[in-house]
């Protein structure tokens, strides 16, 4: 599961084109990390993007 439970960043779509220009199909992916946050008073276990846990829209748990 590639999509950020905070922000709702996903797997995006796009194309590779190579020095002849030929099309071929990727994909970019997000970089989501598991973690341990703070929600509400309790503690839960959430599927978070690095951008979200630099900006501080998530309170990590100790």
């Amino acid at each position: 599961m590639a999509k950020c439970d905070v922000c709702g960043k996903g797997v995006s779509f796009g194309h590779n084109v190579s020095h002849s220009i030929r099309r071929t199909n990727r994909t970019w992916k997000p970089n989501i990390r598991n973690v341990k946050a703070v929600v509400d008073g309790t503690h839960k276990t959430m599927h978070v993007c690095s951008r979200c846990m630099r900006s501080n829209k998530v309170t990590r748990a100790v």
